[in-house]
């Protein structure tokens, strides 16, 4: 009896030993061997113009050469950064680039909100396209053609004046008036990209639980009090890591549109870091100082991230990490 019972038992089976982990990776790359050759450029764009370049950040602390070249050039340590903090120019451009950003923050970072809110009470579906539509050209117009369409409309000469005539104001070039700069650059920038920037938005808005807006009209909630109590903290995850990469970015400023825009009359209010180190670095050919100026400015914005980004994890369970 118990050599049938014993005949009975299956036979384990030899345990097999996990694969190793090259041969993962290897089965994986075969397997989506596509998808890989898709994220190719994407990691070659990386690598080449924001790791690669990051070699050459020690001259920075070096009196760089173009003859000796980067490894070979002489070291000064923190020279480039005591002459940047002693220059007549450090408080002007660290006054102006955050000057610029934080009316990009006050007036411009809650537009998009607004619009994709606003967007979001039309019921009319056939209207609300048409006015996503006419938001979202702005953005694919170049930046070159919007400087040009502010320089022919801001003109002694120009609409905006011609407009202004009839109220009995005098006409004035208001690209040259440095204190018309900032207002200037920041409304146009609100109109170029309130509309795209109303994307996201619109998409976090998709995602909320319809049911949530039946269950507050049999509670008697209006439409003013379900954005208050429903859309705006459904969205609410969306505009605190859009706030966090927006105050990571509070020490840059395009330079593009500002150089496009100002001129030696309105540089005490145009003058930002990233033009200044064009200057100094491309026209001038001062690569170290100016190498120190953008560590410097890099610094801060990372600094700046780690900072809003602990204060978010206090405040909220969002974070970027």
């Amino acid at each position: 009896m118990e050599t049938i019972k014993s005949a009975a038992k299956p036979v384990a089976k030899p345990s097999r030993s996990e694969p190793s982990l090259w041969i993962t990776i290897g089965r994986d790359l075969k397997r989506n061997k596509l998808l890989y050759i898709m994220v190719l450029p994407v990691i070659a764009y990386y690598l080449i113009f924001d790791y690669g370049p990051m070699y050459g950040l020690q001259i920075a602390f070096k009196d760089y050469s173009p003859g000796d070249g980067i490894w070979n050039s002489r070291w000064v340590g923190f020279d480039h950064f005591v002459e940047f903090f002693n220059s007549y120019y450090f408080w002007r451009l660290i006054r102006n680039t955050l000057l610029i950003n934080v009316y990009e923050l006050i007036f411009g970072f809650p537009a998009p909100i607004v619009l994709a809110l606003l967007l979001n009470e039309l019921r009319r579906q056939y209207f609300k396209r048409i006015v996503q539509t006419i938001t979202y050209l702005p953005h694919f117009i170049s930046v070159v053609v919007i400087v040009g369409m502010l320089v022919d409309f801001l003109a002694r000469d120009g609409v905006v004046n011609q407009l202004l005539a009839t109220l009995g104001i005098a006409s004035k070039s208001y690209l040259s008036e440095p204190e018309w700069f900032r207002f200037i650059y920041v409304s146009s920038g609100i109109w170029q990209g309130v509309g795209w920037g109303s994307i996201i938005y619109l998409a976090a808005l998709s995602g909320i639980d319809p049911t949530l807006y039946e269950a507050a009209k049999v509670d008697g909630a209006g439409r003013w009090k379900q954005m208050i109590h429903i859309t705006i903290p459904g969205i609410m995850p969306t505009i605190i890591i859009l706030l966090i990469l927006k105050m990571g970015s509070m020490m840059s400023v395009g330079s593009e549109k500002i150089l496009l825009m100002y001129n030696p009359l309105t540089y005490d209010t145009a003058d930002v870091i990233s033009t200044f180190v064009y200057r100094k670095g491309i026209l001038e050919a001062s690569y170290s100082y100016t190498t120190a100026v953008g560590l410097f400015n890099a610094v801060i914005a990372f600094s700046l991230l780690i900072l809003s980004n602990s204060i978010s994890k206090r405040v909220s369970e969002t974070k970027l990490w």
